[in-house]
């Protein structure tokens, strides 16, 4: 039987990555990410909830974290949940939950600079451009035709 842990957030970051490396070497970036939610209640009112994550990258995409993620930036992270579970100081067993990433993509705009997305995947590469659409100005006829458009999609939803 096939199985699946994989966890997509899309929120803000509610301080600095805090960097460190393993003895071999590999940077580690461990950082809080906020999502919210907003909805109204029965009675008309609007209500909010937070929800704070921990976030774990080790590798290159740790790097590029902890380069270019800063407090309030917004990120799109894509891992999966981890539990570790250790015996503190006093012989108490501890749990914590958090999310190790292994897909990184900058929201927003950079502070002081121009706007714009990047990416960052563990798979490879540095950080690129998230693409774009086509200028307002462009027509549909000068772009490449897609093959999803030569696909005729009877699915009712």
């Amino acid at each position: 039987m096939a199985s699946v842990n994989k966890v997509i957030l899309v929120g803000t970051l509610g301080k600095d990555p805090e960097m460190r490396y393993l003895p071999s070497g590999e940077a580690v970036a461990q950082l809080s990410i906020a999502t919210n939610e907003v909805w109204k209640d029965k009675q008309g009112n609007k209500q909010e909830r937070t929800d704070w994550h921990r976030v774990e990258f080790i590798g290159r995409t740790a790097e590029v974290a902890g380069e270019y993620l800063k407090k309030g930036r917004q990120a799109y992270i894509e891992g999966s949940v981890r539990y570790d579970k250790w015996t503190d100081k006093e012989g108490q067993e501890r749990y914590m939950t958090k999310i190790r990433g292994d897909r990184l993509q900058l929201l927003g705009s950079r502070e002081g600079g121009g706007g714009g997305e990047a990416s960052y995947d563990e798979g490879g590469g540095a950080p690129a451009p998230a693409p774009r659409a086509a200028p307002a100005g462009a027509s549909a006829g000068s772009a490449k035709k897609s093959k999803l458009d030569d696909f005729d999609d009877d699915i009712p939803f």
